[in-house]
């Protein structure tokens, strides 16, 4: 191409990061650029909420403007930042590839409470203008205070500096592309399909030109990631059906598997103080995927469960119950088990030499410091489920690995790639399954130590909820040996391993996202009854 590409971006840092990658991008295929900076509305605005501002693409509007005069060739945006629908005359022509979709919650190191989720103090406040940040925040720390954050990426961190916050929360992407130290805070990372759901195409750049200007279209396929396009496009989609913009308490997030299979995390509440439905959902493709989800969410339009019993007990405090009462369905706790310890004493030589503890189960965790263990200093700590990272924080412990998937082969893999060759504790039940060590290597010491037993209760009584969810093989076994399904029961189990009982039984079962009641919520918000 013989002519020079005007490319329009804002003046921040983050901005004129995004605009010098994709002139970069379009260097390495021998195409001239320059730059042009543009002020927006966004830009201009600093004292009030996102939420508070009129109209929707208020960071984007003016480089459009300049794109439809002819003013610029090229604007390059925020995906998330824009409108789900173009101006007449403009085309998404390229998406780059994604950065890290996770969020950051950057803390005052004064401010740090271990033992509480996510690390801020209790009663902690949090800087964000985000309705979609807080609503989930405030769902799992209800106790924290939040405050209007606004500014490019170094101002809002310097905010945090001056101490007028005790966290802010924003996406790892643009402190990632920044290159920030951020060495002076404690810094906490929310993956995507963890607590914090993040917003439509969050990491990924859009680049806008003129509908019309199809030379330019055909240049920029070079650098256009197709893969990216499409699962975004799932999450714009949720979010035009919606009719959402920045401001609606929406997240969406897709993912393509392997085996090309789409999965798809979905976060929505009416403002930013009503808890949140969430929503996992997975299809083969992704033709009518983002209206099925839509339509998840329109419980008006279809049975939900009036009725659930999990084989746990719940605290008042719990997510899953929580998430539950907010449609008035009827909860059943009970467990089904009950456990006893095997050892009152532990050697400490063992302890002396190990680099790793993996527990797979709270109750792991409860009967081990029980037993007032002397750890080395450099020990870390593994888990299956942020259930049982929150029972190690509650100890004041930090979690180096967090196995989040439902599936404890890839749990084991995770853990293995970092813990072949080290010596790893195992405090475990009797009869443990050992999904774990299977996968570590030759070369890894494995100890294990017994230190609790699990006995079934017996006469186990029959529930006639609609959905039955099942938190360990030893509560399925406990239940199906007095009773059977009612017709139209639907079942959830918690994970893989317990879902190998219903397997040899020949049961059909639900699976969650994660090992965990974020992941339990998630599944029972999308069953049908039958």
């Amino acid at each position: 191409m013989d002519r020079t590409i005007t490319i329009g971006t804002r003046g921040s840092d983050l901005a004129l990061w995004q605009a010098n990658f994709v002139k970069a991008e379009l260097a390495k295929i021998n195409v001239n650029t320059k730059l042009k900076i543009i002020k927006t509305q966004g830009d201009n605005i600093l004292n009030l909420r996102l939420d508070k501002l009129e109209g929707k693409g208020f960071f984007t509007k003016e480089l459009e403007e300049q794109l439809l005069d002819g003013s610029i060739d090229l604007a390059v945006h925020s995906h998330k930042d824009l409108p789900t629908k173009n101006p007449e005359g403009l085309i998404i022509a390229a998406v780059s590839d994604r950065e890290d979709p996770s969020e950051i919650i950057i803390i005052l190191k004064d401010c740090v409470d271990a033992t509480k989720k996510l690390s801020v103090k209790h009663n902690g406040t949090v800087g964000t203008s985000s309705n979609r940040r807080q609503s989930q925040l405030h769902a799992i720390r209800p106790d924290l205070e939040f405050e209007n954050l606004r500014g490019n990426v170094p101002t809002r961190i310097q905010k945090l500096r001056d101490e007028k916050y005790d966290a802010i929360i924003m996406a790892k992407a643009g402190v990632s592309r920044l290159n920030i130290d951020l060495s002076e805070f404690y810094v906490e990372e929310i993956e995507p399909t963890a607590e914090m759901v993040p917003s439509p195409a969050q990491g990924v750049l859009a680049i806008q030109i003129r509908e019309n200007d199809n030379d330019l279209f055909e240049i920029l396929q070079h650098i256009n990631n197709k893969e990216v396009a499409e699962q975004i496009g799932v999450e714009r989609k949720v979010l035009n059906l919606f009719d959402g913009g920045c401001h609606m308490p929406l997240g969406c997030y897709c993912e393509k598997d392997e085996e090309g299979i789409f999965h798809t995390w979905t976060t929505k509440s009416l403002d930013q103080d009503e808890f949140p439905d969430r929503l996992y959902y997975t299809s083969n493709t992704t033709e009518g995927l983002a209206e099925k989800i839509l339509a998840k969410f329109d419980i008006s339009n279809r049975k939900i469960p009036k009725s659930i019993f999990i084989s746990r007990e719940l605290s008042e405090y719990s997510y899953f119950r929580k998430a539950l009462e907010k449609h008035q369905i009827k909860i059943e706790d009970r467990s089904l088990i009950r456990t006893v310890p095997t050892i009152h004493k532990l050697d400490s030589y063992i302890l002396k030499q190990i680099d790793w503890i993996f527990f797979s189960s709270k109750n792991g965790i409860e009967y081990f410091f029980k037993l007032e263990p002397l750890l080395p200093k450099d020990v870390k700590f593994g888990v299956v489920g942020r259930g049982s990272e929150d029972s190690l924080k509650n100890l004041g412990k930090s979690v180096s690995f967090v196995g989040e998937s439902s599936d404890t082969a890839e749990v084991a893999k995770e853990f293995a790639e970092i813990a072949n060759g080290k010596t790893v504790l195992f405090p475990m039940a009797k009869d443990s399954l050992k999904s774990i060590q299977k996968e570590l290597s030759v070369e890894t010491k494995i100890i294990e130590l017994v230190i609790y037993e699990t006995i079934l209760e017996e006469n186990v009584a029959q529930s006639f909820s609609d959905v039955l969810v099942f938190t360990s093989p030893s509560n399925v076994e406990a239940y199906f040996e007095e009773n059977l399904l009612e017709p139209g029961q639907q079942v959830v189990s918690i994970g893989k391993s317990t879902g190998q009982k219903f397997d040899e039984m020949g049961v059909k079962y639900i699976l969650p996202a994660s090992p965990d009641e974020i992941g339990l919520a998630e599944v029972v918000f999308g069953i049908d009854v039958l």
